[in-house]
């Protein structure tokens, strides 16, 4: 019974160091393609494939590798800045009676693909005009 303990211990720990082996060789594989991999990626602007939002194509340059990429722009999104550019907005303002447009800034938080964006904007919209509130309670309740 000691004969076979003492075998199966001895193919384990050749088993064991002839996987390390294969690692290694696979690890070295890897080094020799990474040397050629760029590290400094340029993103371009993602381009719909149709229209002025939905699934496109952007497109990565380093050195002289080029890549492309699937991507989407929203179709919600603003326009002005872009998807890349990601900002944290503060509350609506108060509207303006002379433009009839209500204004919020934002500032960057977020840069995508190392896109070029501003550090801080302005967006605005038209004022909603105010609901009239109806203080009856008709059709709540017993009537008495």
């Amino acid at each position: 019974m000691r004969g076979v303990f003492s075998i199966m211990i001895v193919l384990l720990v050749a088993l064991t160091f002839s996987v390390d082996a294969s690692k290694n060789k696979k690890d070295k594989g890897k080094e020799g393609k990474s040397g050629t991999d760029c590290t400094e990626w340029q993103y371009g602007k993602c381009v719909p494939n149709s229209g002025d939002c939905g699934v496109g194509i952007r497109e990565a340059i380093c050195n002289e590798q080029t890549k492309k990429h699937k991507c989407k722009v929203p179709c919600n999104w603003k326009k002005d800045f872009g998807a890349d550019c990601k900002y944290k907005f503060g509350r609506w303002a108060e509207c303006d009676t002379t433009t009839g447009t209500r204004s919020r800034s934002g500032t960057l938080k977020k840069a995508l693909f190392n896109a070029d964006c501003q550090t801080t904007i302005k967006v605005s919209k038209p004022c909603t005009p105010k609901l009239k509130v109806k203080s009856g309670k008709k059709g709540k309740g017993k009537e008495n």
